[in-house]
């Protein structure tokens, strides 16, 4: 095998993309129900290969990676985050206060009682709280310890040796402790009670704007038969309330339509509608014709950002009631994003700014519909690079600052200080939204790629250091990893039921967001049966997202002071 030794010492970006191919190959195996994803396949692989061909990447491509990585989930989280800062939302803080204190204790504790030097303290706790940041803000802040630069590479190395394995403890637990444990222990049907809180945040009523089950909104042209003699409000009545007259025909030319516009025998409707209204048109109205020039107009489909300050932590419902009936008529709210999650399409459905609106009907609805609560996203923008790299720029700059505490050097580093601008960018963009646009499916791509390359180049200066950390700790490193999941989730669960009395869906969620688990979100989401869970679940991930990454330099600190 020397020549495959060679071939990746000779190009070392191939090291880069072998661990990337192969990491998230194997992070999308499931065992189990189970599947590590693909940043903690990425790491493995890039342990193994490290270890096999001694091949590392460069400190400026790691720390270029992680800028993005960490600007892009600033700029993500940021109009969520200060949208989260209300009373109603608030309330679910205690879930990222739980986490950081919990998490910190456990980690102290295993500090004194293991020896844990630095960099394993930090991975240990980062695999805990599975999150993948912390790996960076961890390893940027031990390398402005004064130390030595060989042990400065030792402790990073340990950094990433100790992610890996408590990761994947610290995610079978949470996986299995939401989505199973929980409901087996405390006795309740996750799925029933989920069913429960759909009625209730429906009115119990599948919800004017329900749409996750149905193919869409579509338009219908109808012969007026059974119809003739009533009003357009009274034909709206009868589909229920929600389909909606769009164009009269009569003859050879179109009608003033107005709501008490009487109909008569031969006029031809366009309507518009979900289809399970539009089914009963039929009976209603009279036998569908085909589109012979009455079914002109086109459908329209707009995402909105949401950005009436009014409407944070309001339900759906009251943005609806907001707007004036002549500038909804012919609209529905087909969907709603916060940070890449949909969320129930229901009345009873909590929204805030920067939420993202999906909207459909008739095109001149649409945009007057669209203008009263947020601005139309443009899709042909895909991503502002100057504003990006301001941001970046910024970023870097506020990570040089530093405080003295005790003697160590505390600082944010490149990876808090780009987190931070990247809120404060992120929410900029939220109040301008006609500046540095930054297309969601080009942000998730670069924060994916940015993190995977950056626990790419940790994984390869672990590989080799890998093996003497695992025979120093052995399997206390797991059990440390399990408690620092463990702990934190199990006082929140104590403390959404029986002091806060969430519902159980919202009590998972906002568990799951607290650690920031993805597969853990999807796993009570699969249980439930709806996506009910996403309603906490995304404050709190919104929330955790922006505070842990911090605690990446405090461990740093905190395990430095103890050890000396």
């Amino acid at each position: 095998m020397t020549w495959l030794k060679e071939l990746l010492r000779g190009t070392p970006e191939m090291a880069l993309f072998v661990s990337l191919a192969l990491g998230y190959a194997i992070g999308k195996v499931r065992v189990g129900g189970l599947s590590l994803g693909g940043i903690a396949g990425t790491l493995i692989v890039a342990i193994f290969v490290g270890m096999f061909s001694g091949v590392t990447l460069s400190d400026q491509v790691k720390n270029i990676a992680f800028a993005l990585f960490i600007f892009t989930l600033g700029y993500m989280s940021g109009p969520s985050f200060f949208a989260s800062l209300n009373r109603r939302s608030l309330r679910y803080g205690w879930f990222t206060l739980i986490e950081v204190v919990a998490v910190l204790t456990v980690t102290t504790l295993a500090i004194l009682l293991l020896r844990l030097d630095v960099g394993t303290a930090a991975g240990l706790m980062a695999g805990g709280a599975t999150e993948s940041a912390v790996v960076g803000t961890a390893t940027d802040a031990i390398s402005r310890l004064p130390l030595p630069a060989a042990e400065i590479r030792a402790l990073q190395a340990n950094v990433g040796t100790a992610y890996s394995i408590s990761y994947i403890c610290g995610l079978i637990t949470i996986v299995l402790l939401t989505s199973q444990i929980a409901p087996a222990v405390l006795r309740f049907s996750l799925k029933d009670e989920a069913d429960k809180l759909w009625r209730r945040i429906s009115g119990g009523q599948p919800g004017e704007d329900a749409t996750t089950a149905l193919p869409g909104v579509v338009g219908r042209a109808q012969r007026v038969t059974a119809a003739a003699g009533s009003t357009v409000t009274e034909v709206e009545t009868a589909l229920g309330g929600s389909a909606t007259v769009e164009r009269v025909r009569r003859g050879d030319r179109s009608i003033d339509l107005r709501p008490g516009t009487v109909l008569a025998d031969g006029d031809v409707l366009v309507l518009f509608g979900r289809r399970e209204d539009l089914v009963r048109a039929d009976d209603v109205v009279g036998p569908e014709v085909s589109g012979t020039g009455a079914l002109d107009l086109e459908l329209d489909q707009a995402d909105v950002l949401l950005t009436r300050k009014d409407f944070a932590a309001a339900p759906l419902g009251d943005l609806r009631r907001e707007i004036p009936a002549e500038q909804r008529h012919g609209v529905y709210v087909t969907g709603i994003t916060r940070m890449e999650q949909g969320l129930p399409v229901q009345p009873g459905t909590t929204i805030n700014p920067g939420d993202v609106i999906r909207v459909t009907g008739a095109g001149k609805d649409v945009r007057a519909f669209a203008g009263r609560f947020g601005v139309r996203l443009d899709q042909s923008v895909k991503a502002d690079f100057i504003f990006i790299a301001l941001g970046v720029i910024l970023g870097m700059l506020i990570g040089k600052i530093t405080v003295p505490l005790g003697g160590i050097p505390l600082s944010l580093g490149t990876g808090g200080g780009c987190l931070l601008s990247g809120l404060l960018f992120g929410w900029i963009r939220a109040r301008r939204p006609t500046i540095g646009q930054f297309d969601s499916a080009a942000a998730t791509v670069i924060k994916n790629l940015g993190l995977a390359t950056f626990i790419c180049a940790v994984g390869l200066s672990s590989g080799p250091a890998a093996v003497a950390l695992v025979g120093k700790y052995g399997i206390s490193l797991p059990i440390a990893g399990v408690l620092i999941t463990l702990v934190p989730a199990t006082v929140s669960l104590l403390v959404a039921f029986k002091v806060m009395k969430l519902a159980p869906p919202l009590a998972l969620g906002a568990v799951a967001g607290q650690q920031c688990s993805t597969p853990a979100i999807t796993a009570v989401q699969a249980q439930a049966g709806n996506s009910t869970p996403l309603m906490s679940y995304t404050i709190v991930y919104a929330l955790s997202n922006v505070v842990l990454p911090l605690l990446g330099p405090i461990v740093v600190a905190l395990a430095h002071a103890i050890t000396g």
